[in-house]
C-alpha cells in the first residue's frame, strides 16, 4: 500500500513538472493588442545540447593560424577521414601531452550567388567562416608529429584541417515557454541580420545554426536571445516572393480590385496597398552560442516559419 502511495505521488510530481514546462510564463499584454493564441502563440524553445555547442561553427574576424594541422591517421593512406575514437597525427611544435585541442576547417562557399543583396559585402566585413569538426586529446609527443585521440567529432576530419586551442563553452540553461509576440515593433536594442548559416543552408528551421553580423562589440554574449523578423518589403524585393505580389488577387465579381504599390502598368481603379505599411512579422527565436567582437553564432530554438538568410534579428530581453 505504501509503495502504491509513493508511486502515485511520484506520478503526480512528474505530471505537475511536465505541466509547468508546457505552460507559458504569465506576461503582460502589450498596449494596443488583444492576446490570442494566434498573435501570441506559445513558444517552446529547444535547449542546446553538447553537440549543438561544439559543432556550431563560427565566423572569425581574421584568418586562424594554419601551421598546426592534421597530417593523417593510423591507417593513412588507406583511410582519409577520421572520426570518434580514431588516432590522428598532428603537425606543429606546441602540443602539450594530455591537453585537448579543437579541430576546425576553413570554409569556402562554392556557390557565388548572393542570397540577398549585400550578403558578400557583409560576410567580408564579418570575416572567415569555419566549421568545427572535432575535439582531440594529445596522447603521444615522442615523434616529430603528435598523436591525438579524437574524443568527440561533429563531422569527418580530413588531412589539412586546422588544429586550434580548445576552449570550454558555457552551457545554455532550459528556457520556460513564453508567449511569442508575432507583430512586436522594434524595441531599439542591438540588431543585425542573419548573413550565413551552417553548411551554407538558406532555408532554416529549429535546431539550425546561423551567423549574424553583430558581436561582443555591441555587448552581445552567449545565452542572449534574439527575435528574428522579416518585413513584407523584403518579400517585395525578393525575386521569387515578389512574383506572388505581382499575381492577381481579384475575383471576377470585385468591382474595384486593389493594386499593390501602384505603378504605371499595374494601377487599377481600386485602392492602393502600400507594402511598407504592413507590420513586420516575427518568424523565430535564436539563442547565442558563441560570440567574437564582430560576429555571433546562434541556434534557432523556435520557428513559426522558415527563416531566411537576410532576415533581421533584434535583441529580445527575456
Amino acid at each position: 500500500m505504501k509503495k502504491t502511495g509513493l508511486l502515485l505521488a511520484l506520478c503526480l510530481l512528474v505530471v505537475a513538472a511536465a505541466a509547468q514546462q508546457n505552460t507559458a510564463v504569465d506576461q503582460p499584454t502589450p498596449a494596443g493588442t488583444v492576446s490570442t493564441n494566434v498573435n501570441f502563440p506559445v513558444e517552446r524553445m529547444e535547449t542546446p545540447t553538447h553537440a549543438d555547442l561544439y559543432c556550431a561553427g563560427f565566423v572569425n574576424q581574421g584568418l586562424l593560424p594554419n601551421a598546426s594541422f592534421v597530417a593523417g591517421g593510423l591507417y593513412t593512406p588507406n583511410t582519409t577521414q577520421f572520426a570518434d575514437g580514431e588516432l590522428v597525427y598532428l603537425t606543429g611544435k606546441t602540443y602539450e601531452l594530455g591537453k585537448r585541442y579543437r579541430i576546425v576547417r576553413e570554409l569556402h562557399d562554392p556557390n557565388r550567388r548572393e542570397l540577398f543583396d549585400g550578403q558578400f559585402t557583409m560576410l567580408k566585413a564579418m570575416g572567415q567562416p569555419y566549421a568545427e569538426l572535432a575535439i582531440a586529446r594529445v596522447v603521444d609527443t615522442r615523434s616529430r608529429m603528435a598523436v591525438a585521440h579524437i574524443e568527440f567529432s561533429c563531422a569527418p576530419v580530413l588531412p589539412g584541417d586546422i588544429v586550434t586551442e580548445y576552449v570550454e563553452k558555457a552551457t545554455i540553461p532550459f528556457h520556460p515557454p513564453l508567449q511569442f509576440d508575432r507583430f512586436a515593433p522594434s524595441n531599439g536594442k542591438a540588431s543585425g541580420r542573419i548573413v550565413l548559416a551552417k553548411d551554407f543552408d538558406s532555408e532554416l528551421g529549429s535546431g539550425m545554426k546561423v551567423y549574424m553580423n553583430l558581436g561582443s562589440n555591441q555587448g552581445i554574449k552567449a545565452g542572449d536571445y534574439f527575435r528574428a523578423f522579416r518585413s513584407y518589403e523584403a518579400d517585395l524585393h525578393n525575386p521569387v516572393d515578389s512574383l506572388s505580389f505581382k499575381a492577381s488577387t481579384a475575383e471576377d465579381t470585385q468591382a474595384k480590385p486593389p493594386s499593390i504599390e501602384k505603378a504605371m502598368f499595374t494601377k487599377s481603379s481600386g485602392p492602393t496597398i502600400h507594402v511598407a505599411d504592413f507590420p513586420r512579422r516575427a518568424v523565430g527565436e535564436i539563442v547565442i552560442l558563441e560570440v567574437t567582437p564582430t560576429t555571433a553564432t546562434g541556434m534557432i530554438v523556435f520557428a513559426m516559419e522558415d527563416l531566411h538568410l537576410g532576415d533581421g534579428v533584434e535583441l529580445d530581453p527575456q
